[in-house]
């Protein structure tokens, strides 16, 4: 009898449903035939009813069904596409400081944006820093990864070099590291954006340590506008670039010192005709002394040869003791400095630069070289920019 009951109220309850002025019901997920007091006739296209024992059931039963349907045809709040957001970054963010500039739909209106020295909690303010960097500061952006790190959050790691164009020496600024972007579940737009600078320890909003990070790197060097090797910084410490050079080809000569001038008037006589062709071929910066032992005493002096050449069009030297040689490139850490390079402070800053690479994990190579920005024969004060590089075995940016 309550299995009759049950049936008999069922096109009750269920009309409440059909009503226009109800919820929609997805016809898609039940539908009702003629009802006997043998058979039930109700038909499941997704989901096959339990046996039914008694009202309470039914109705227990009809209700679970109706939240079932619901869901389908609701999906939950959410879900978003971050594989998608990845995607898109990959494309976008390499537009972040020319013409097209970044796609501004991908953002929430308050989207906030925090590095150590800047906020920003609009969509306007956000735009408006993008703008002023790219006025002031000519940026140049290289995205290195994008990848998921959280639910709701995306996290890339990048280099940006920027040239403060309002002073006359135009000073580099460089600036690696990640930055956290997290994601609005209601509407898939990115709704923060945070970076952390991997030169400085206290990233969080306001830093002082990120402001003397600044400063300290819009100091003068004496630098000539000449073609020099081509690389890419991939990492920015507190204590050393991490550069990741292209092949390049050098004239070298055997030297005396780290810091000697022994050989540079023969290979820079190569470069201005003292060759089998005599041709004269342009300068270039900087002029390299390498040493190849953990004494640093076996060394040679280098300059770098003009990138459009390769060795086989290249003009044989006229001396026996001087030789074309083409370096592979490869992963450095650098350390810059200014001043004369003594024999005594390039040692120093080598022993330095080796320490800081090993302590953070690094494989540094023997040996070093010192790179000299402005002509060896000169004396040039506190202006002079020089480099001591130390090839790396291998290197990860995860």
């Amino acid at each position: 009898m309550a299995r009759i009951r049950c049936l008999q109220e069922m096109p009750v309850v269920t009309s409440n449903f059909l009503h226009p002025t109800s919820r929609p019901f997805p016809t898609a997920c039940i539908s009702f035939g003629p009802l006997t007091t043998t058979t039930t006739a109700i038909r499941f296209q997704r989901h096959r009813p339990p046996r039914l024992r008694s009202e309470s059931n039914c109705n227990r039963w009809l209700k679970s069904a109706i939240r079932l349907s619901l869901a389908e045809q609701s999906p939950p709040k959410g879900r978003v596409d971050t594989e998608g957001l990845v995607e898109f970054l990959y494309e976008d963010l390499p537009h972040l400081f020319d013409d097209q500039g970044i796609d501004e739909s991908a953002y929430d209106d308050g989207v906030v944006f925090r590095d150590p020295i800047t906020k920003h909690d609009t969509l306007g303010g956000y735009l408006f820093n993008i703008s002023l960097l790219k006025t002031l500061f000519s940026p140049h952006f290289h995205l290195h990864s994008v990848k998921q790190t959280g639910p709701y959050e995306i996290t890339t790691r990048w280099t940006m070099v920027m040239k403060f164009i309002l002073l006359l020496w135009k000073p580099e600024l460089v600036f690696t590291g990640t930055s956290v972007m997290g994601i609005n579940p209601e509407n898939g737009k990115f709704c923060s954006h945070v970076d952390y600078w991997d030169s400085i320890e206290k990233n969080d909003y306001f830093s002082l340590e990120g402001l003397l990070d600044v400063v300290r790197q819009l100091r003068i060097y004496k630098t000539p506008d000449l073609e020099t090797p081509k690389y890419q910084i991939l990492k920015r410490t507190a204590n050393y670039e991490v550069r990741q050079y292209n092949p390049f080809i050098i004239v070298e000569t055997m030297g005396d010192k780290l810091s000697g001038n022994k050989g540079f008037n023969d290979v820079a006589g190569y470069i201005f005709g003292k060759n089998s062709t005599m041709e004269k071929i342009p300068m270039t910066t900087p002029v390299f002394t390498q040493a190849v032992d953990a004494e640093l005493s076996k060394v040679s002096i280098q300059i770098v040869l003009p990138l459009d050449k390769e060795t086989e069009s290249l003009p044989d030297p006229n001396q026996e003791s001087v030789s074309l040689r083409k370096i592979e490139g490869g992963i450095t850490a650098v350390l810059k400095f200014s001043g004369k390079p003594t024999e005594d402070i390039v040692c120093e800053k080598e022993r330095t630069l080796r320490s800081n690479v090993i302590k953070d994990g690094l494989k540094p190579q023997m040996g070093c070289l010192l790179a000299r920005y402005n002509d060896p024969g000169r004396t040039w004060s506190f202006i002079m920019r020089n480099e001591v590089l130390i090839w790396l075995d291998d290197f990860s940016l995860d």
